[in-house]
Formats: C-alpha cells, structure tokens, sequence
C-alpha cells in the first residue's frame, strides 16, 4: 500500500476563503428577474408636467454646487455624533441660497433644521419633510454614501425651495428639511424625534445608495445588548470548585445563540461577541461581557426574537450558578422601514423621468438585508425609503470600494436624480389630495403610529 501522506489538507495558518457559490445563485437570481420584473409605477396624478419641468430645471441649477459638496464630504469624512464640519458645510450652503438653518437641534449638536413654510391663504397644507444623512464610518469613511444621502435630501429642498420663491402657489405645502447625525451604530433620528423633530409631519422621504435602482428593499429592525456575567475567581487548578466561571456562561450563551439559530425565521439575524472573558488561565474569571445585535423584519418579531435572546442569556446564568445583568439598547432600537407603496410609486415615476427604472421588491434577495434607523421614522408617519444606484452591484455596502464608488460619476448622477425624485414626490403629495389622502390611508392601513420610544418595555 502507498505511504500515507502527512502533509496536511490546507495552509492551518489561514482562513479558507468563503464559497462564492451562494452569492453566485442569488446574482444568477437576480440577473434572471431584471428582464422581466418591473414596477407597476403610480395610477395618481401628481403634480402638473409644467411643474415638474419647472422643477427639474431647478435642480439641475444647482447640480454643480451638490456634486462639489458631496466630494467635499467624501473627503473629510466625520463619524457618528461629530458631523461638525459637514453639518457647518450643509449649513453654508443653504445660506448661500437665502435660506436660514438652524444646527445643533433636536438634541444633537450636529442636526439641522430648515423650512418653506406654506402659502399664505392654503388651509390644511400638509407638512412634508425630506431628510439628509452625513456621517461616516470609522477607517473607511463613506462606505456607506451618506455623502450621496446628504446632498438628494439637500438638493431636493433647494429645488423646491426655488420653485416657492418664483412662485409660491406652485408648492402649496410647508417643506422640512432635516440634517439628521449619527445613522451609523447609532440611531440619531430616534434621538430626534423623541425631541420633536418628526411632530407634526405628513410625511417624510429620503433615499440611500446601491448597486441596483431598487423601489423598495426589506430593512431589519435592530436592537443591540450588552450581557454580563458575574462569577468567583479561584486558583484554576488548586480549588476550581470554589470558582464561578463567568466565560463558561459566556461561552455557553454563545452556543444557546447558535442553537437558537435554528428555530428562528430566516430573515432573523443574531451576531455576537465576547469581548472580556478572564485575563490569566490559572484564574477562574470571574466577569464575562458579551455584545450582540439582534434583527428581525417586523417590530413583532423583533420583540420576540429578544425575549428568545435574553432566556438564553439568564439560562446560562443559571447552569453556572454566574450572575447576569441583561442590558438592553444602549442606543435607541432601529425598528424595521415600513413601505409606503403610495409614496414609492411616485418615486419610480420620477426615476423614469429622470431615465431609471426602479425595481420592485423581491427582484434582489431579501437575505441581503441590514438595518437602518429611518425605520422609527416610518412607525410614526409614512415614509419613503428607496435605494439608487451608486456603484456595480457586485460593490458591498461599508467597504472601502463603496466609499469610492460614492465619488463616482455614477454617483454624481445620482446626486441630481435622487434629489428630482424626492422633490417631485413631495411636490405630488402636495398637489394631489387624492394621493395624499391614500399615503396616510395606507399608514393608517399599516397599523398607524406606534409609541416607539416605549414598543419594548
């Protein structure tokens, strides 16, 4: 017989690369449905033509200005809660247009606030609101393209704000704009709203960038818990039963979590870390501390998914006779992003005007699927949350190729057309009641506002 071989199977030093074989089905997937899928687009009215004309023309006036500020942005990337730079950047801009902004409102330092009010003589105007991103990541900076984000919401509001100062009848509605920090880790526009920012709204619209044109796309809900567990040190091998191993409850809490992987949904997501676990192997640690996220596609199921979480925290607790302490949002939860069809179909409208052609939901997998706090937003009022194209859609969102791609000409395009389609969205609300009354219809449809700031107590 040949002599066994003992060189080993694989380099042990490193990682075997991940399969491709997965995404690679899901592409072919989607590849298969953009010939033939496509969205139905709106049966109501809108605006007038003349006032889109109108309209697009005034964002195309400020095209040049939107593209130098979001290069800008791209450049000096700020993270979350430090936007000082960008917000002052946003902030300058409007000025340089005649229109006053407020910073440092709603309880943030670096969120911005500004307004066309309505016409004088227009009784039950509504009030609408577009909203702009601008924070970064760390190390990687705009992986994520809120520098795009940042100047749709921007250029939008321009747009109509132009529009009102040559012709007030013509945006018979009072316009918000709304600079909103910290999205990333964070939920700044939970923090705002709990402030007052979203009192008083009709509506709300913002869009975020992608490697497809997509009308709508499934956004998780998250919610983020830090567990600690508390034990008795002891001598590891002299008197091991004097101990309580805080990283065996630890450990077994991780694996509780991968063993729960398997009953829940498979849209639910639960990722951890053990981040302190014992500092010397001879001593029986007597503190653990475990951080994870939690995401489902309804707030329900959220709820559920975390009181599932937490058993297997407490369960742990209770094999090893460790204490636990369960703490849960440090930061505010991001609920997931209800869909308003109403809303979404005037923004495929005025994508194709603009040349684009918005896919409907379901065409890219809804296992591709990350979270976003425009969700607690669209819990309290409709709203509408649309992803443009910005890069191939080979690019994943958070890396750094992403962050060049939110420079690119594709980029800059998307720049003027997403803030066309989020003024002319608005300006059709405001135009047609009949639109109107079945965007707060379909809302309250949904199930209406829901206390958000209290949903898990």
């Amino acid at each position: 017989m040949p002599e066994a071989s003992s060189a080993p199977l694989r380099d042990t030093t490193s990682a075997v690369p991940p399969s491709t074989h997965y995404s690679d089905q899901l592409q072919a997937a989607t590849d298969a449905a953009l010939g033939t899928e496509r969205h139905p687009g709106s049966a109501f009215a809108g605006a007038s033509d003349e006032l889109r004309d109108r309209l697009e023309a005034h964002v195309e006036s400020v095209r040049e200005e939107l593209v130098a500020l979001m290069l800008d942005l791209a450049a000096h990337p700020e993270t979350a809660f430090e936007e000082h730079r960008s917000s002052r950047a946003i902030v300058d801009l409007l000025a340089r247009h005649g229109i006053e902004a407020e910073l440092g409102v709603h309880g943030l330092e670096t969120a911005i606030r500004a307004e066309i009010p309505a016409p004088a003589g227009i009784g039950d105007a509504p009030t609408l609101a577009v909203l702009s991103e601008y924070d970064a990541l760390p190390v990687i900076g705009h992986g994520c393209g809120h520098n795009v984000i940042a100047v749709m919401g921007l250029g939008a509001f321009l747009g109509l704000a132009k529009l009102a100062a040559e012709d007030p009848a013509a945006v018979p509605a009072r316009i918000v704009y709304l600079g909103t920090p910290a999205e990333e880790g964070h939920t700044g526009k939970e923090i705002m709203a709990r402030a007052g920012a979203f009192d008083g709204l009709d509506a709300a619209v913002m869009a975020h960038g992608y490697g497809y044109d997509l009308a709508d796309q499934l956004w998780l809900g998250r919610r983020t818990l830090t567990v600690e567990f508390h034990g008795h040190t002891a001598h590891a091998s002299a008197q091991p039963f004097m101990g309580r191993n805080a990283l065996d409850a630890a450990s077994l809490m991780y694996q509780g979590l991968g063993v729960l992987r398997q009953q829940v949904p498979p849209t639910d997501r639960i990722h951890a870390v053990i981040t302190s676990g014992g500092d010397r192997a001879s001593v029986i640690p007597d503190y653990a501390r475990v951080e994870m996220y939690v995401r489902s596609p309804a707030p329900e199921t959220l709820r559920d998914l975390s009181r599932r979480v937490e058993n297997v925290a407490q369960g742990a607790a209770l094999m090893t006779d460790c204490g636990v302490s369960v703490n849960w949002d440090e930061h505010p939860a991001s609920l997931p992003v209800r869909t308003n069809e109403a809303l979404t179909g005037r923004w495929v409208e005025a994508q194709r005007r603009r040349g684009r052609d918005p896919l409907p939901r379901g065409v890219v997998s809804e296992t591709l699927a990350a979270s976003t706090d425009f969700g607690n937003v669209s819990y309290r009022l409709p709203g509408l949350h649309p992803l443009i194209r910005i890069s191939d859609a080979e690019v994943a969102l958070h890396t750094r190729e992403f962050a060049a791609a939110a420079t690119s000409e594709l980029a800059q395009s998307a720049a003027a057309d997403g803030s066309y389609g989020l003024a002319a969205t608005l300006l059709d609300v405001a135009h047609d009641p009949d639109l109107a009354r079945a965007v707060a219809e379909e809302f309250e449809a949904a199930g209406g506002a829901i206390d958000v700031e209290r949903y898990f107590d």
